[in-house]
């Protein structure tokens, strides 16, 4: 079985410290604030930003609904009380509730409108904490790890709306590494991830496929090229099984790019 390219969590930890530290200075911001799920993701990321600013910088929101677990919320108090850092907790159900009444419109298309509610939640996350980060001067720092972002496992202008990302670049394998550096409870770093939207829903169940061989399709398809025939093969899985990760990929590309411009030529010099 491939291995993901060798990372050393320590050389991570300080070097992405120094980064978030700098993209803090350099927009001349008192600090950060993130939404606190009780997952790994965003464990980990504010460890680093407290690590990098100390805590008094860093301000975190948990933001439930109806679909969030009881043990992330209580994950959650844990790396309050671990990281002592300002805590706030805003419940999304009222506002969730009254978007979707003012948005019952006669004759709505129903094919998607599964997904376009689950994406509600995560926008108004944002919404929630750009509101705040205006009022802290400060960023909107990113907890999506780097097979999320490839697979598009984020909403647009939803948790894919920040500032800063700093562990974007970072595999969910080696999220765990880091997590075990930093000293993340074993209750945080073992859970299955989820993403909240739904009750009983998690990351892998959606996948299909464990985030070990997630990890290793993106690594395999995005830096090393691999076709789907070459990497079933090298991970003996069922050819579907990859096409259908490759097809994540490639169908989240806008995902990840800025909104296209369209170059206005009718000017006269």
């Amino acid at each position: 079985m491939i291995d993901l390219p060798e990372f050393n969590p320590d050389v991570f930890i300080e070097e992405a410290c120094e980064f978030i530290k700098q993209k803090v200075d350099e927009s001349n911001s008192n600090g950060v604030v993130l939404g606190l799920s009780g997952g790994i993701d965003s464990t980990v990321v504010a460890c680093l930003a407290v690590k990098a600013l100390g805590s008094h910088n860093v301000k975190a929101f948990v933001l439930p609904s109806s679909t969030t677990s009881d043990q992330d919320l209580f994950d959650a108090d844990l790396i309050k009380t671990m990281l002592d850092i300002q805590v706030e907790y805003v419940l999304l159900d009222d506002i969730f509730e009254e978007f979707l009444s003012l948005c019952d419109i006669e004759h709505l298309p129903t094919d998607n409108m599964k997904l376009a509610q689950m994406n509600v939640k995560p926008r108004l996350r944002m919404t929630f904490l750009y509101y705040f980060a205006s009022i802290y001067r400060s960023l909107v720092i990113g907890t999506g790890n780097k097979t999320e972002y490839y697979v598009g496992y984020f909403t647009k202008y939803g948790d894919g709306g920040v500032d800063l990302s700093p562990i974007a670049d970072l595999y969910k394998e080696d999220v765990r590494a880091v997590a075990k550096r930093l000293g993340v409870p074993s209750s945080i770093i073992d859970k299955a991830p989820t993403a909240g939207l739904a009750s009983n829903q998690t990351d892998e169940s959606e996948f299909g496929l464990s985030y070990y061989y997630v990890d290793r399709i993106v690594y395999l398809y995005v830096e090393r090229n691999m076709d789907a025939n070459e990497i079933s093969e090298e991970l003996d899985l069922l050819l579907n099984d990859v096409e259908h990760i490759i097809k994540l990929i490639d169908n989240s590309q806008h995902k990840r790019l800025m909104a296209p411009v369209f170059k206005n030529n009718s000017y006269r010099n």
